[in-house]
């Protein structure tokens, strides 16, 4: 899509460039142009000799190791998209993809579009209900699943009218169902190498994928997302960041998700090698691959936070105290180094004055900060690796006391912003242009649009409104939805992404809050929860917070508290706390009444009051009211979180209505 002529409160990416000495060659490797789709990435790489060789694909979790060189990928792809053939399938038709991240996913994933077939991707872990309704509606004519488990879950209610074949990952022993055809993921690249690949007629306009919206309420909803929406990710995150062949990348997101698989097509285009972890094994993983680049979501570098101030708080007392002291030194060295590079969110246009004084306090500053890098920063990047040179994170906004963190132990991470509608990225900061609490510039071929709330005009730059989006990454629509692909397309192309937001002078996006998270009090105040949040997670007494008070006088809070700090403040206090068997409900009901006790009570409305009042730009209405310490935490496995780790805040809502309502009483 061209972008068109931009108005009042409008920026357009098409003059981005490159500051000199960024680092972004104009000759790319990765210049995919010309391409139509994108199967076409392997077959340019397995015919590039410095590429063909290297490893794309390596998995040390499973029994035996996999490791797949670019060329063996390439094959491998072609041969399950001539199995797909062989079987039957034709271009064009639906095929659901229920499995998670493995490098079978990965050739699954290709050889379909290889085949041109448009498939329909979920989690396996996915809830039964759930995936039924993908499968249906998305008229999907088969189903290719992780393991026998997988199918065994749907296979009662698969409709052997709708659903002619199904495709087990796994090298299990398939259960020839009476009304369904099974085949397993060697059979079919067996049968494809017994049959000559057919060409489709694939190009950019072409259907590649339909990826279900997870979201935090509603019914999902069919993303159609075609060829030249992906390829746009491909090509114009180039705009951000080249990597070189044979870098290493963990992979931890979960593939089906639109972030990792753009993502995933962006690096295997530069002929890097991606290495699969998971949630128990990345700790180990980063130390032992030693991985160049990695994307995550903010909960992710949460963990690694605060599994590095744990190790900080088992060292012996002198020892905290140097910490602490480099830590503070670090912060001011930063927050001087920002004013000068003009890259304070707060501070974007400093006066030469401000520069100036900021520019004189540098030298010594850096002086001890390089010193409490050799005694303590280097120990820190040594644990997650030691060469990373820069990790992304998306899916939500990042507290900015991690940000701060992971400047001064110098690990570089580039925030984004994008959805599954845009296929997802539309910005993200540059490694020269880093501004933490941004969202970042947008990539080539975005346009960006802030709107008033109520009357959809533009608004300048600096203020406030809706983000509209328009560009070659913007979905073709909502799948067999047309009244919802209305309503978030207008008839000029720009697709509403229901985020409050604005952009700076330069065009850097700041997202400020989700419009339909906002929480109006009786004053007629709106509060953005997320910034708030984000601040109370400073406390190290707090492990997860949700605000409420829609319609009240004053703001609330729900708090998974750390229990482990927690019982180590309780310790020096001469306080007994129970601390809670999931398995014993009397335990639980005790852990519960140690958490009412006024001390604990008293010191988490120490800790709110002190991280909302220190946040930037805080205001009266900002003040937490009420409070309830709950036990059981937000996560993937109760409901009350999606599986990208963003809290389900209707669904939290309705589980602790009674609580949050008698807070209020």
């Amino acid at each position: 899509m061209m972008n068109r002529p931009t108005n009042s409160g409008s920026t357009s990416a098409l003059n981005t460039a490159t500051p000199s000495g960024a680092g972004i060659s104009e000759s790319r490797p990765n210049d995919f142009s010309a391409a139509q789709s994108i199967p076409e990435i392997w077959a340019i790489a397995a015919q590039r000799k410095e590429v063909s060789s290297l490893v794309a694909l390596h998995d040390p979790h499973v029994k035996p190791e996999v490791s797949i060189t670019y060329a063996e990928l390439w094959q491998q792809i072609q041969q399950f998209a001539a199995g797909l053939q062989a079987l039957g399938l034709r271009e064009g038709e639906h095929v659901a993809l229920f499995s998670d991240n493995s490098p079978r996913w990965l050739i699954t994933d290709q050889g379909m579009m290889t085949a041109g077939i448009v498939n329909v991707v979920r989690s396996a872990q996915a809830d039964r209900e759930e995936l039924l309704f993908i499968l249906a509606d998305s008229d999907s004519v088969a189903i290719a699943v992780q393991d026998q488990a997988t199918l065994k879950k749907l296979y009662s209610d698969l409709n052997p009218d709708q659903i002619r074949l199904a495709i087990v990952l796994s090298d299990e022993a398939v259960e020839e169902g009476d009304r369904l055809k099974t085949l397993t993921f060697s059979q079919v690249l067996e049968l494809g190498a017994k049959h000559s690949l057919q060409a489709v007629s694939t190009n950019r306009d072409t259907l590649a994928t339909l990826m279900y919206t997870s979201g935090t309420s509603g019914t999902p909803k069919g993303v159609m997302l075609t060829q030249g929406n992906l390829l746009s990710q491909v090509t114009n995150a180039g705009a951000v960041a080249q990597p070189q062949p044979g870098e290493r990348v963990l992979s931890i997101l979960p593939i089906w998700h639109c972030y990792e698989r753009s993502f995933e097509y962006f690096i295997f285009s530069f002929g890097c090698t991606q290495i699969y972890t998971n949630i128990r094994q990345v700790k180990r993983d980063l130390k032992e691959f030693h991985p160049h680049y990695m994307v995550g979501v903010p909960r992710l570098w949460e963990s690694i936070y605060e599994g590095v101030q744990k190790q900080f708080r088992e060292q012996p007392a002198s020892k905290q105290r140097l910490i602490n002291f480099f830590l503070e030194i670090s912060q001011r060295y930063i927050d001087n180094r920002r004013i000068v590079q003009k890259l304070d969110l707060e501070n974007l246009n400093p006066s030469a004055a401000e520069r100036f004084g900021a520019g004189l306090k540098l030298p010594f500053l850096a002086s001890l900060h390089r010193l409490g890098d050799k005694l303590v920063y280097q120990q820190v990047r040594a644990g997650i690796g030691g060469e990373i040179k820069f990790v992304v994170s998306g899916g939500g906004s990042i507290a900015m006391h991690l940000e701060n963190f992971f400047e001064i132990v110098g690990i570089q991470i580039l925030g984004g912003y994008g959805l599954t509608e845009t296929a997802p990225i539309t910005h993200v900061r540059r490694p020269w242009r880093n501004i933490r609490g941004a969202d970042g510039q947008p990539i080539p071929q975005t346009e960006t649009r802030i709107v008033d709330l109520e009357t959809r005009q533009p608004l300048p730059a600096g203020q406030q409104g809706v983000v509209l989006i328009r560009g070659a990454q913007v979905m073709r629509g909502y799948y067999k939805n047309p009244q919802a692909t209305a309503k978030a397309i207008d008839s000029e192309g720009w697709f509403d992404t229901g985020d409050l937001g604005l952009v700076t002078a330069e065009d850097d996006l700041v997202i400020t809050g989700r419009a339909k998270d906002t929480i109006v009090l009786t004053n007629g105040e709106n509060i953005e929860p997320q910034p708030i949040e984000d601040a109370c997670l400073r406390s190290p007494y707090i492990d997860q917070i949700m605000l409420v008070g829609q319609d009240q006088r004053s703001l609330g809070a729900l708090i998974v508290p750390n229990l482990e700090t927690l019982e180590k403040w309780a310790a020096t206090q001469n306080l007994q706390l129970q601390l809670p068997d999931q398995e014993n409900t009397a335990s639980l009901a005790a852990t519960q009444i140690s958490l009412e006790r006024k001390q604990v009570q008293d010191l988490y409305r120490q800790e709110l009051t002190r991280e909302v009042k220190n946040r930037p730009g805080y205001r009266p209405d900002d003040r937490i009211g009420p409070f309830r310490l709950v036990l059981e935490p937000f996560s993937i496995e109760n409901g009350t979180m999606t599986q990208t780790l963003k809290i389900r805040r209707p669904v939290v809502m309705e589980r602790y209505r009674d609580m949050i309502d008698g807070m209020f009483v």
